[in-house]
């Protein structure tokens, strides 16, 4: 059977006030409704679990391969690259 291949998520914050989620990686402060992407790695992040688990922050949706790439070339670029 094949390995799933494990992409990123687009996160909102699902709460009224601002949602801070310090990952291993990175760490991101998002504001009330605001919506960003994180990796498939980041995905997995002990942070990220523990905010989804409190719905402090929600799954919007999986990202496509074409925004992972650029998301991944634009987390290159500032520095913050990952596995």
């Amino acid at each position: 059977m094949a390995t799933p291949v494990r992409r990123g998520m687009i996160i909102k914050n699902a709460n009224s006030r601002p949602v801070e989620i310090g990952m291993i990686s990175r760490s991101i402060t998002l504001l009330p409704g605001e919506a960003t992407m994180i990796t498939a790695e980041e995905v997995r992040d002990p942070a990220v679990r523990k905010n989804l688990q409190v719905r402090a922050i929600s799954i919007v949706r999986p990202v496509t391969k074409e925004e992972e790439k650029a998301f991944r070339k634009e987390l290159e670029e500032a520095g913050s690259v990952q596995g």
